[in-house]
């Protein structure tokens, strides 16, 4: 967990209990990312921290690059890239190895929080901008290039991609503060999943694939059946019905 005093802190969730505090920011913390045992944490002072959480001396790098908070954070799934976006509107791609980013992609207008890796197509990197840019942007890792984007009409604040279908889903903030989920390459809308108050703030996908959990600014926590998971999909391959609509499972407050 990050926090306002600069400090990114390892918690047992089964006790309720910190197990390790690592310093070393200056400034707080706004996002993280795992990959192995590496710990990447992205601070308001634009930089990111590497921990080494198996070692006493946690921090063994530094990457420079943004000049205002690092919001985003998300390694790839091979985790050979790590894509980070900031409040200075910038999407960076960075080698894991390396301190300097590989490209900086300027396409946004405004911050950048949501990030997602495509599971089907590794070098394909997804990012959505803040409320003053509301697009969905589609980037090729390797060379940096982008293939195409998308107004989305709202601020985007998560993105998710299906596991099992070329589809992903995206959370919004004002007006409707919704789920939105959408058919990739095309971007048609599928679905749009309404029902928090205030806007999405992070999302998680279930291990089968199927159900997304998002998290609101009004303090609850909803779960959608939004994709098929894998079984399901092979069941239809082999006796074909007609697809349900995605639709909310569960509310929290």
């Amino acid at each position: 967990m990050g926090d306002h005093d600069n400090n990114v802190s390892l918690w047992n969730i089964e006790k309720g209990t910190v197990v390790r505090t690592m310093s070393g920011h200056t400034d707080r913390v706004a996002s993280l990312a795992w990959n192995e045992y590496i710990l990447s944490s992205g601070s308001r002072s634009g930089n990111i921290h590497h921990h080494d959480v198996r070692v006493s001396n946690h921090h063994v790098a530094t990457l420079t690059g943004h000049n205002l908070e690092v919001c985003g954070l998300e390694y790839s799934s091979d985790g050979k890239y790590l894509a980070s976006g900031g409040n200075d509107n910038n999407v960076m791609i960075w080698d894991k190895s390396e301190t300097q980013p590989l490209h900086t992609l300027i396409e946004h207008s405004a911050a950048v929080k949501a990030l997602a890796w495509s599971p089907f197509s590794r070098n394909l990197l997804a990012s959505g901008g803040g409320s003053h840019d509301r697009q969905i942007c589609f980037w090729n890792s390797l060379t940096g290039a982008l293939h195409t984007s998308v107004d989305t009409g709202s601020q985007v604040s998560s993105l998710l991609w299906s596991k099992n279908s070329k589809e992903l889903v995206s959370g919004h903030g004002y007006s409707q503060n919704q789920l939105t989920v959408w058919k990739y390459p095309a971007m048609t809308r599928i679905a749009e999943l309404t029902g928090h108050e205030d806007r999405v703030l992070q999302m998680s996908l279930s291990p089968d694939g199927s159900t997304v959990i998002s998290l609101g600014a009004d303090e609850s926590l909803r779960l959608w059946k939004v994709f098929e998971s894998e079984a399901t999909r092979r069941k239809k391959i082999n006796d074909p019905v007609k697809s349900s609509k995605s639709k909310l499972s569960m509310s929290c407050r």
